[in-house]
């Protein structure tokens, strides 16, 4: 089984609250990590604090995705939200998925980024 690492932000509410609904799973292959203040994030993913708090990140095999494509790895890797990744990679339902969750996640980036440290 592949190994998975999510990056998402724990301080944000909204965010915290969607990833929690995932971790109640219990998927052994998923390592969740707080992206907040979190230097070795930065690290792996060789992305910035701003970039990680802008999208969802995932690493699989040592390659970085972000945004709508790693929630579609996600739910993919859960059999409770498999159905969420078979509907959403159909191009244009992903096209569409792609577009609303850049406008939701750039006003929770907004709404979150005084956590970064610049």
């Amino acid at each position: 089984k592949k190994f998975m690492k999510v990056y998402y932000n724990e301080s944000c509410n909204i965010c915290k609250a969607e990833i929690n609904l995932y971790k109640k799973q219990n998927i052994e292959e998923i390592d969740w990590v707080d992206i907040t203040n979190n230097i070795a994030a930065e690290n792996e993913t060789s992305k910035n604090d701003k970039t990680l708090l802008r999208r969802l990140h995932v690493i699989i095999d040592g390659k970085v995705f972000e945004g709508a494509e790693a929630f579609l790895y996600v739910w993919k890797k859960i059999p409770k939200y498999k159905f969420l990744y078979k509907f959403f990679k159909l191009p244009i339902i992903f096209t569409l998925f792609k577009f609303a969750y850049e406008i939701i996640a750039y006003f929770l980036y907004l709404k979150n980024k005084k956590q970064l440290q610049n």
